[in-house]
């Protein structure tokens, strides 16, 4: 059990690490795109949550597999966790997620078909992840499985 969590540890930080580069290269992407400072620095600490904190949250996951946890993450953990959670947060980390994984795409690290994918569910799933953050924010709303559906 300790060798284990020392392994997941482990690769936590070698992941960091590769994360700090991306993050880096990722908002230099932005800028050549001609996004502000502002919208810069908002996309990269979205990510930053995302590849950091989500992704490391249960297993070491790199970025690169990302795309098919963003359902988990805006749906469900990011209102769970996240005390700032709202539905423009939401929104926020949507868009950021849908740059940072074209860059990925245009870097050669995620495919065309996990790119598409991972924008159609958002686009699909977008409604009902911001209903669910209504629901979680109704004070009147007690029962869990009145918020998430279980």
């Amino acid at each position: 059990m300790v060798d284990e969590y020392h392994q997941y540890e482990e690769a936590c930080r070698r992941i960091r690490e590769e994360n700090a580069k991306l993050l880096i290269d990722f908002g230099d992407w932005l800028k050549r795109k001609g996004l502000s400072e502002k919208t810069r620095c908002q996309h990269v600490a979205n990510i930053d949550l995302y590849v950091n904190e989500f992704l490391l949250y249960e297993d070491a996951t790199e970025a690169v597999e990302g795309p098919c946890h963003v359902g988990m993450f805006l749906g469900y953990w990011f209102i769970k966790k996240a005390m700032w959670s709202s539905e423009s947060s939401i929104r926020s980390n949507a868009a950021s997620l849908k740059k940072f994984y074209e860059f990925m795409h245009e870097r050669g690290l995620v495919s065309e078909e996990a790119l598409k994918e991972m924008r159609e569910q958002i686009k699909e799933e977008l409604p009902e992840w911001l209903a669910t953050m209504r629901r979680y924010s109704d004070p009147s709303i007690t029962d869990a499985e009145n918020i998430w559906g279980i």
